[in-house]
């Protein structure tokens, strides 16, 4: 087994930075945008990681004979569960019940970002149970009560399982593409009463309103400073405090610009809202909003409605338009199952984990089976 390989050395690092960029990459297919290189540095150079936020970088890494990365694991010890969206705070308070610390923990996740992707970073399978036995290690060693992958790509999730972890599930509202050429096509799958709702939107959020899609060098820093101004706005009514600082948006500007995708509306020339989205292999994934007015169905417009606008344009079979927000089900958005992974130290308290998992996947199952006959579709 790798693990047991004297050739393969596991090392635990402080940052992603401390990686070569494209040996990081070439851990990955490139596919999806959350466990880059680019992105997870720019979070750390940007400081939206660290101190300030209680996440605290630690990448977990084999080398291989040659020397070079062969598997990563992009983790973080945290001291809350903040900024995760796959809530353990019920978990946390019965441990604490207990007698026992829950925190600190290792977060295994791209930060701040409910979007499904790889979590086992390595071309190479046979190296996924010597990075999650190293992961389980350093909780041992450490201290830490336990280990949360969160939105695991479904493939990586038999992994997770054949080592132990808990699986978890939970429901997403993602948009698929069935071959549409156009925003019309989707809206001819639809129920007649549907179809005129959305157009009726749509109608409403544009009128009096520009709306630019910028791409690559098309978006400028005044773009950013307005976008920032949006997204402290909603960061602040949602979480308390924003979870990426102002040099997080030009650092991702300037490392990811082609994979980035910003909608801004204008009136009489100044940005009034603007929605986030990056730009995947086969996804387009949608990530912050925000306004500075209150003008109805915008939202909708420029966080879903465009999106599906670009993801047909560029040839992706889906939007993931984050978590939760049953309101997307109306708009052509379809539940869709998430994967979380959690290994738990105690073993009393894995057990106790465990039997809650069961309990709760019975009523996940059962709402994914109601809310997919609430879609917008025509039936039959």
């Amino acid at each position: 087994m790798a693990d047991s390989d004297p050739a393969y050395a596991v090392r635990l690092l402080a940052s992603v930075g401390e990686c070569d960029a494209a040996e990081w990459d070439a851990l990955t297919d490139g596919g999806n945008p959350f466990v880059s290189h680019a992105f997870l540095s720019a979070m750390e150079d940007s400081k939206s990681v660290g101190e300030r936020s209680g996440w605290l970088p630690t990448p977990l890494v084999i080398d291989g004979p040659d020397g070079r990365l062969a598997a990563a694991l992009p983790a973080y010890v945290k001291s809350h569960s903040q900024g995760e969206y796959v809530f353990d705070h019920s978990w946390a308070d019965a441990w604490h019940r207990a007698g026992g610390s829950y925190y600190p923990k290792l977060q295994i996740a791209a930060p701040f970002t409910p979007a499904t992707g790889p979590r086992l970073l390595t071309p190479e399978p046979a190296l996924a149970a010597p990075l999650l036995r190293a992961a389980e290690q350093f909780c041992v060693q450490q201290g830490l009560s336990s280990a949360h992958a969160t939105f695991i790509e479904p493939a990586q999730a038999p992994l997770f399982e054949r080592a132990g972890w808990l699986l978890r599930e939970d429901i997403q509202f993602h948009w698929e593409n069935r071959g549409y050429a156009s925003f019309d096509d989707f809206l001819a799958q639809l129920s007649s009463r549907k179809r005129k709702d959305l157009r009726k939107e749509r109608a409403a959020a544009q009128a009096g309103v520009e709306i630019r899609a910028l791409r690559g060098d098309d978006i400028r820093p005044e773009h950013w400073d307005a976008f920032w101004h949006f997204y402290q706005d909603t960061g602040a009514r949602k979480w308390g405090q924003p979870y990426l600082t102002r040099k997080a948006f030009t650092l991702l500007g300037e490392r990811m610009a082609n994979q980035i995708l910003l909608v801004l509306a204008f009136v009489d020339d100044q940005p009034i809202a603007g929605a986030l989205n990056f730009i995947g292999a086969d996804a387009l994934y949608g990530r912050y909003w925000g306004a500075l007015v209150d003008k109805p169905f915008l939202h909708f417009e420029l966080c879903y409605y465009q999106a599906i606008d670009a993801a047909i344009a560029l040839g992706l079979s889906r939007v993931e338009a984050g978590a939760q927000g049953g309101h997307k089900l109306a708009r052509g958005y379809e539940p869709v199952r998430t994967i979380s992974a959690h290994y738990i130290v105690h073993e009393g308290f894995r057990e106790a984990v465990a039997e809650f998992l069961a309990r709760e996947r019975e009523g996940i199952v059962g709402e994914q089976l109601y809310l997919g006959t609430r879609t917008p579709f025509k039936k039959g």
